[in-house]
């Protein structure tokens, strides 16, 4: 979705949660996330929130009471009514919300070997390095991860 509107974005941020399936233990999250470094070619960083802390995380406790003031009163019948409720979302001082529903199958129960892990282009920072890492796209010519 942002790739349209962040053409030159040489690198991307991520803030998340330590827990959940984005968790900065998850060896599928981070999989993941090396198959998107290397289809949009870019580094992701990310800085995963301390256990407990997630209320800071400004965006989504900026948005969240918008969102259900939002939906406040009206049937949540269909994920697509959901998801359109959260798309008309806006604040006072102009932050919109773009949601869109992804009607992929995912794999339950999905495992990641230590083989796979190692093929991860993962480079730790010095401060909470578990925490708080890049995943560079792979270099043309090297091991890829197979997918």
């Amino acid at each position: 979705m942002g790739i349209k509107d962040y053409k030159k974005a040489k690198k991307i941020l991520i803030t998340a949660d330590c827990g959940g399936s984005n968790g900065y233990r998850v060896k599928l999250w981070k999989w993941e996330l090396q198959k998107l470094a290397n289809e949009i070619n870019k580094e992701i960083h990310i800085s995963h929130f301390p256990p407990g802390t997630s209320k800071w995380n400004k965006i989504e406790h900026r948005m969240f009471s918008y969102i259900s003031k939002n939906w406040r009163g009206r049937p949540l019948i269909t994920r697509e009514t959901v998801v359109q409720l959260i798309s008309n979302t806006k604040t006072k001082t102009g932050l919109k919300i773009k949601a869109q529903l992804d009607l992929r199958n995912y794999e339950i129960g999905k495992k990641i070997s230590e083989k796979q892990m190692q093929c991860i282009n993962l480079k730790e920072y010095k401060i909470c390095g578990k925490w708080n890492y890049k995943i560079l796209p792979q270099e043309k010519g090297a091991v890829k991860v197979i997918f």
